[in-house]
This record gives structure tokens, C-alpha cells and sequence, in this order.
């Protein structure tokens, strides 16, 4: 990797971290959204100085173009009103959770930095080298997806389709004839219970 492309890749491993940070501290949803796409689009930028082009572009299309919108349409959902108010007294806490965020983090980062993985220049991939297919590439992600993971890709599938449905249920309220009912019912129940206490 050329100097240029080393401090692009820290660069972006330095704002990944940052936002990653922000994200889980920040007291507001929204903000705490945004610093999700600033991690996002970081990570993708860490893709493309791995030369894992197709890694990037799902990061963008999937995670910033529709996770992170998921998001932020749920919180607008939600409203203002789903904020914090009251401030958070337990210093202690924070300053032990972000010391073990920081021990856990150096931990893979020194265990990752041993690992010596082949490299191959991007003027390399040109005359379709074998080599090529590997991290980031189509072929590779592909066979990691489509035949080393197949059932637990098509069972996450189906757990986000679960929730999905449990969000739209969640969130969609009850319509006035459903209140109705709800109500109608709940006064029986109270009267039932009242004629018993007689």
C-alpha cells in the first residue's frame, strides 16, 4: 500500500472510531443516527484501501441507504418527545464501560495486526488473476454467503422480516373501532368483577 493509501486507511479507521464512539454516547437518537452514517461511510472508505470495491458499495447501499434511513424514519416516528430528559449520574459506570470498550477494542487490534494476509496490487486484478477473487471480491463473497453460510444468511432473513412486521405492528396503533372494542371490553371486565365483589 502506497503512503497515500495508509493514511487514507487511517484516516477513516481513526473517524470509524470516533463515530463509533458517538454513537453509543450521544443522548439524542438523531445525532446518535448521524454519527452512524459518519461510521458507516468510514468503513466504506476502509473497503475501498482494502481494495474490497464490492464490500464498499453494499456498505453504502444497504447500511447508509436504507439501515441508517430505517432509522432515522423510526425516530422521526417516535418523535422528540422519546428523548432523554433527566442527566445520567453514573459517572462511574460510563467511565468503566468506556474502559472496557477500549481494552476490548486494543485486544482485537493488536491480535489483528499479527495477521499477514497476501497482498495484491489493484493493477494486479486487471488480467484476472486468480488471486483477485479473494477478500472483497464478488467471488469470494459470494461463495461466504451462497454456500459456507447459506442457512444462517436465510435465517437472518427471516428474523428481519419478523421484526419488521413486529415494528409495523408495534407502531401502527389501533384504529378507533378497534378502541371501541378494547374499551367495551375492558367495562365488561370491570363489571364483571365489580358484580362479584357484591
Amino acid at each position: 500500500m502506497s503512503a497515500g493509501g495508509e493514511l487514507i486507511f487511517l484516516f477513516c479507521g481513526f473517524i470509524a472510531v470516533v463515530t463509533a464512539v458517538l454513537t453509543v454516547s450521544l443522548r439524542t437518537p438523531l445525532r446518535a443516527a448521524v454519527a452512524l452514517l459518519g461510521h458507516i461511510l468510514s468503513l466504506a472508505g476502509l473497503y475501498l484501501t482494502l481494495h474490497a470495491h464490492l464490500l464498499a458499495a453494499i456498505q453504502l447501499m444497504v447500511y447508509a441507504g436504507a439501515v441508517v434511513v430505517l432509522f432515522i424514519f423510526v425516530i422521526m416516528l417516535i418523535g422528540p418527545g422519546a428523548e432523554p430528559k433527566t442527566k445520567t449520574k453514573w459517572l462511574t459506570l460510563r467511565v468503566g464501560a468506556a474502559s472496557l470498550m477500549a481494552m476490548v477494542g486494543a485486544t482485537l487490534a493488536f491480535g489483528v495486526s499479527s495477521i499477514d494476509r497476501p497482498y495484491v496490487d489493484i493493477d494486479q486484478c486487471r488480467g484476472a488473476a486468480a488471486e483477485c477473487g479473494q477478500f472483497g471480491g464478488v467471488d469470494a463473497l459470494s461463495d461466504a454467503i451462497f454456500r459456507q453460510s447459506a442457512v444462517p444468511f436465510e435465517l437472518v432473513s427471516v428474523l428481519l422480516l419478523v421484526a419488521i412486521i413486529a415494528a409495523v405492528a408495534v407502531a401502527r396503533g389501533h384504529s378507533p373501532a378497534e378502541k371501541k372494542a378494547i374499551e367495551a371490553r375492558r367495562a365488561a371486565q370491570g363489571g364483571a368483577a365489580g358484580g362479584e365483589g357484591a
